[in-house]
């Protein structure tokens, strides 16, 4: 059985989210990079065939008291300073995405599918 358009659209959302998570993982980044980084993260994303739109948001408090609490000046990319929203378009099926820390963790999720 081939699998339906809504499911190839979902399939396709996670590789974004995948290739997102782990190509930036570990990324340094200061509340002096954060913005170019979030705007690097959403450009190269959006270069994958069907991804209509990303935007990232890092969460600027939290790394600035990862950073107070280590004592640097930048800290490690992870996903407890991100929240993402992307937008795949797949032969008309739309899936909205988003990921958002949820108990302490970066959780991945698929927000809706119009057909």
């Amino acid at each position: 059985m081939d699998p339906t358009v809504a499911q190839n659209a979902c399939f396709e959302a996670g590789i974004k989210f995948g290739s997102l998570y782990h190509q930036f993982a570990g990324t340094p980044v200061s509340p002096d990079s954060a913005d170019s980084l979030a705007t690097a993260m959403e450009e190269a994303i959006e270069n994958q065939p069907y991804c209509e739109s990303v935007t990232v948001g890092i969460r600027e408090d939290a790394l600035e008291a990862a950073i107070a609490e280590a004592g640097a000046e930048y800290t490690e990319l992870t996903g407890r300073f991100l929240d993402v929203s992307m937008t795949i378009d797949h032969e008309g099926c739309v899936v909205e995405t988003s990921m958002a820390m949820e108990d302490g963790y970066p959780l991945m999720r698929v927000d809706s599918v119009v057909e």
